[in-house]
């Protein structure tokens, strides 16, 4: 009996040594095979989803996938891929040049020959160069590929205008906490045993995976491999045994301008609880604490003015203060002053006068005081009326002569309108007390 003969792979594995019915990774083993086992997208993938409707049409255009990792852009492209007959052809910005795109244009446009399309899924992008997002055009627009790029930054800033006028972007979210969960009960289906948490720990399970379907059942294995028989971890077991995940934060990227725009505009809102978090989130990812400090110092500025003078004060107290003590002292003066800011009254009035007063010097030109405040240091300067009529203000019996400063040819202009609140309160009687005296005095 002539022996069995070996299979291709059972000689590739053999070879390498390995058995190619060796168990797979959990988020590999649970990848969705349809578009219906995609977790956490229904506003795509819904019945009134925006790729539901292209599917049921029958007519797939270049798109965008954006979103943050582990959500499911590289699986929904594949079985798109699957949905319309397309062969599926990845690449990824990261690892390819301009041979690489050459290569698989040049390969689809062999497969349109013979009848058949591609779905090019180009992961990351973001990361070619405007040469190499221009070289997608032709293909895109002639049928040769449907393009499917997908990036976690914002497509308005990392894509071009040509590339992103001829795709349409869909927003891929973050997993849930109802998501995750479901790919909690599909991996528990899978092994045959629930996850040895308690309740607590679930819960902290989820919240570690930061809405990242991958880390979610990455850290579901690191569990799963951790636990003896029989036993149970509680919250403080399951962070000692995970060694906590890092927060999903990038300092040059949206990750870091979505928490500090939500950090300011709390401060704004006059909340300084949501502050308060928002400022922890960002000193728990490994952000600068000068960087949060001159933020502080701005928003004193800009957001609360002349409301109260003592916010630039305690705002620029926390920076030194932080400059002395360092870390992690250092922060707890950028929370004070964050706490400050955002319960002090809030004005706008300085900034606003500011910008006002701006927009009129550049339109305006380069207008001559009036004389009557000029300096007259030459004789000729006074026999043309520099410093002629000037009144003293301190010789005025209220200390306000009322006399106009601006120039002749502009006339006088209102750009600092104070509110009523705040030591602005204050400011805006003063005002209006020295209008009615200028206005007396004609």
């Amino acid at each position: 009996m002539s022996p069995k003969r070996p299979q291709p792979t059972d000689s590739l594995f053999s070879a390498a040594g390995l058995d190619h019915e060796a168990p797979h990774p959990l988020p590999d083993r649970l990848r969705p095979r349809t578009l219906a086992d995609v977790v956490g997208q229904d506003h795509i993938l819904g019945p009134d989803g925006a790729l539901t409707r292209m599917l049921e049409t029958r007519t797939l255009g270049s798109l965008v996938f954006w979103g943050p990792p582990g959500t499911g852009k590289t699986t929904v492209a594949r079985l798109l891929a699957d949905a319309t007959e397309l062969h599926f052809e990845q690449i990824s910005a990261v690892f390819s040049g301009v041979a690489d795109l050459k290569k698989a244009f040049d390969a689809a446009r062999a497969r349109r020959e013979m009848g058949q399309g591609t779905l090019l899924f180009v992961d990351e992008v973001h990361r070619f160069n405007k040469a190499q997002q221009d070289s997608f055009l032709p293909v895109m627009e002639d049928g040769t590929v449907v393009l499917v790029g997908a990036t976690t930054e914002n497509p308005s800033f990392e894509l071009n205008a040509a590339l992103l006028s001829r795709a349409r972007v869909l927003v891929f979210h973050s997993l849930d906490v109802a998501a995750v969960e479901k790919l909690y009960a599909r991996a528990e289906t899978i092994e045959g045993r629930p996850l040895p948490l308690d309740i607590e720990a679930r819960a902290a399970l989820v919240r570690m995976a930061d809405g990242d379907g991958r880390a979610a059942l990455t850290l579901a294995e690191e569990v799963w491999r951790s636990a003896r028989a029989g036993e149970v971890f509680n919250i403080q077991q399951l962070q000692e045994i995970l060694q906590r995940r890092a927060p999903i934060y990038d300092k040059s990227a949206d990750g870091h301008y979505n928490l500090i725009s939500a950090l300011h505009k709390s401060v704004r809102g006059s909340d300084p609880d949501a502050a308060l978090y928002y400022l922890a989130r960002m000193l728990d990812a490994g952000e600068d604490p000068l960087f949060l400090a001159r933020r502080v110092v701005r928003m004193a500025v800009e957001d609360v003015g002349l409301a109260d003078p003592q916010a630039l004060v305690i705002a620029n107290a926390a920076k030194d203060a932080y400059d002395f003590l360092g870390s992690p002292e250092g922060e707890l003066a950028i929370a004070q002053a964050v706490i400050y800011v955002a319960t002090a009254p809030k004005s706008n009035a300085a900034y606003k006068a500011y910008g006002a007063a701006m927009r009129s010097a550049k339109q305006n030109g380069s207008l001559l005081p009036p004389k009557h405040i000029l300096n007259a240091p030459t004789k000729l300067m006074q026999q043309e009326g520099y410093g002629e009529g000037y009144q003293y203000d301190h010789d005025t019996p209220e200390g306000f002569s009322g006399q106009n400063y601006f120039p002749d040819e502009l006339g006088r202009q209102n750009y600092y309108r104070p509110p009523d609140r705040g030591f602005e309160r204050e400011i805006r009687k003063r005002l209006d007390y020295w209008a009615r005296l200028r206005a007396a005095k004609g």
